[in-house]
């Protein structure tokens, strides 16, 4: 015999988000799926930082200064925990339309642009909307059936409407957007320093031991006992990692600190929304610097809409061979019988009526006090009938 058994299963909602991105940690880590570059990131960053940690802060520590390593190891420790945050957190994806509200969009927008006749481009799907006494356009995103808010983009890598949209950093591995813009940019302004700092003391270490055994025989030099263990082809090659590298990464840190002092993105540059022919100024700038910075860098983080680890409940019903179960004090129920039949006779003949019960077999209820007379009762009657 077999039984449907209803289980339910616990799926988080990262598990059926769409996009292409992928999830670790039960949800808490996110990133694009093409993750070849920021594995490249992770190497450089790591690779030229243990060299130097090996071998020139040795050599520099005991010759110039103890704090040396001490602020190689501030900035590495910085660029590494903006790196990590920047790619491994929610830029600020937008969940997309459930059918319900997708198809009533569609309702909407059919009902403002009217029916269009056959062969006929329909017009664009556009909200105007106002800012700072300018008009803004939301654009209708066709994948995720909604009206991007102003400022959003949809990242053809990711698959998904980013809020406040930068660009796609194959380098971190991750878009940049509203909620890990400022990550991005701590990132790169102390990998910018941390390059700068060790590019310069690699020609400080050169050029120290150059001064005590030349030039020539510097770059001769061979792994032995310190103080002469450091292995000076290293050092070169860390140089050349570092110059260039210098040029990316403090162009990149220097072009946006210019996006930052204007309140810019990188797409909005690109696309030349606010300085095309029309010359249309920003609505989001402040007019002012500091308050453009504060705004970016330093103004309250939203929290991320797309509820990653919120629980989805899913029924699933199997089906399992044996008997029913059954609890432990439980017992069958009893057939339902009908009236029992002397032997002897059918189920069909009629009954025979009972003889009446004396004074001493009737209840004390029915029982009759001496001298009333005894009525007949009704079926008594009809039996004499």
């Amino acid at each position: 015999m077999s039984v449907m058994v209803a289980r339910k299963k616990v799926v988080r909602k990262w598990e059926k988000l769409p996009g292409r991105n992928t999830f670790c940690c039960d949800g808490r880590i996110m990133m694009a799926r093409q993750k070849g570059i920021f594995y490249l990131t992770l190497f450089l960053i790591l690779g030229t930082c243990a060299l130097f940690f090996a071998f020139e802060c040795r050599y520099l520590a005991v010759q110039l200064s103890p704090a040396i390593p001490v602020f190689a190891a501030v900035l590495f420790l910085f660029a590494m925990a903006t790196l990590l945050r920047t790619s491994f957190s929610d830029p600020g994806v937008i969940p997309r339309a459930l059918p319900d509200e997708a198809a009533f969009i569609e309702m909407e927008i059919e009902a403002t642009n009217g029916t269009v006749p056959q062969g006929q481009r329909p017009p664009p799907r556009i909200k105007n909307f106002q800012i700072n006494n300018q008009i803004v356009k939301l654009k209708y995103c066709y994948t995720c059936k909604i009206f991007r808010p102003p400022r959003a983009s949809h990242c053809s890598i990711c698959d998904n409407c980013v809020e406040r949209f930068d660009h796609h950093c194959p380098w971190v591995g991750n878009c940049v957007g509203k909620r890990n813009y400022r990550y991005f940019y701590l990132f790169i302004l102390s990998l910018s320093l941390l390059t700068i700092y060790i590019f310069t003391f690699n020609i400080v270490y050169i050029a120290l031991k150059s001064l005590k055994i030349g030039f020539l025989n510097t770059l001769k030099e061979t792994p032995g006992t310190y103080p002469s263990m450091s292995l000076t082809v290293l050092t070169v090659l860390e140089v050349l990692i570092c110059f260039f590298t210098l040029w990316s990464v403090v162009g990149l840190t220097g072009f946006h600190t210019f996006l930052v002092a204007l309140n810019q993105t990188t797409n909005e540059d690109i696309k030349g929304s606010w300085t095309g022919k029309n010359r249309v100024q920003n609505p989001y700038s402040h007019g002012n610097i500091v308050k453009n910075c504060c705004e970016v860098l330093c103004g309250p983080l939203p929290p991320s809409v797309l509820d990653r680890r919120g629980i989805l409940q899913q029924e699933e019903s199997t089906a399992q061979e044996g008997p029913c179960p059954r609890g432990p004090g439980t017992q069958e129920p009893p057939a339902t019988q009908g009236p029992r039949v002397p032997a002897g006779h059918s189920v069909l003949s009629p009954q025979v009526p009972a003889p009446p019960l004396s004074d001493a077999e009737m209840p004390e209820e029915k029982q009759r006090t001496p001298g009333e007379i005894p009525v007949p009762s009704l079926d008594a009657g009809r039996a004499e009938h």
